[in-house]
């Protein structure tokens, strides 16, 4: 038995939650995986999961094990990258989850210049406009924006993302333009459901304070979406500057209420803890930082 692979399968059957996600992750059919726990528990001499058909859960031992099991790993990672230069090169496989929009504006765009730097790394660049689970995805990084949600997550704060009020001049044409808040009641708003009270949008100029409730026919989940309906003349949505920021160049979109300011969104990155450790992990970090 390779003590080391035995406790890098049962490290990811326990973030994965199946030795069926495993096996398929591995390219091994189940009962190699089963073979390596039943093997990894015979050497340590006791069970590392109590077995029940709905569920898999650790048992005390198991856990302690998992725990160890994590710093031992990185721990390794970690020696064989340091050997041939006597301290941790930033090399390496490095997966990054980014929201779709962003990740393909502002992201993908500067990581050729990452790879320049660090080309002995390889990126695994995943988007999508949910929330990954990192640890069952094996997601090193991830990029989140908005308020984050209490995930047990380390958390490196990037910066923030303004937004602006943006209409199709079809859409102001056919429906007036909006002179403050207030007059949002009247237009067809589209909210983005993946930001927590997105059917609430809030300004301030000066003193003021104005919180609105928009009302419309459409939402998304998806801000391309977002984007192709405002450019099709269909409303008016509250959007990162990014977002449109080649559109209203262009003469597509127009910006209103550009008197009163919004409330602009935190970006994060945040990784396990575990993931800390790693150089090439941190070495991203501190780019985006530099970058954004």
């Amino acid at each position: 038995m390779d003590l080391f692979d035995s406790m890098r399968i049962f490290v990811r059957v326990v973030e994965r939650g199946s030795f069926s996600a495993v096996a398929r992750e591995r390219n091994l059919g189940q009962p190699a995986v089963s073979k390596q726990i039943r093997a990894l528990e015979q050497h340590l001499g006791g069970p590392l999961f109590v077995r029940s058909t709905r569920h898999l859960a650790l048992t005390d031992q198991g856990q302690r094990f998992y725990e160890h099991s994590q710093d031992i790993l990185a721990n390794l990672e970690s020696a064989t990258l340091s050997f041939a230069s006597g301290q941790e090169q930033i090399a390496g496989q490095l997966r990054i989850a980014a929201p779709v929009s962003y990740g393909r504006l502002c992201i993908a765009p500067r990581i050729g210049m990452f790879l320049q730097r660090h080309p002995e790394v390889r990126i695994d660049f995943r988007l999508s406009d949910h929330n990954e689970d990192l640890l069952k995805e094996d997601i090193d990084l991830a990029i989140r924006i908005g308020v984050l949600r209490n995930e047990g997550l380390v958390a490196a704060p990037l910066g923030t993302s303004a937004r602006r009020v943006y209409a199709a001049p079809s859409y102001l044409a056919r429906h007036g333009v909006p002179r403050t808040p207030c007059e949002l009641s009247g237009h067809n708003c589209i909210g983005f459901t993946l930001l927590e009270h997105y059917d609430s949008w809030h300004f301030s100029r000066g003193a003021e304070e104005f919180e609105v409730a928009i009302r419309g026919n459409m939402t998304s989940n998806s801000s391309e979406a977002i984007r192709e309906m405002v450019l099709s003349g269909l409303g008016i949505s509250l959007s990162p500057e990014w977002l449109f920021a080649a559109d209203l160049e262009q003469g597509k979109v127009a910006t209103v209420l550009d008197d009163y300011r919004t409330r602009a969104l935190p970006i994060h990155a945040v990784f396990s803890a575990e993931r800390r450790r790693s150089a090439r992990t941190m070495a991203f970090v501190d780019f985006l930082r530099e970058q954004l």
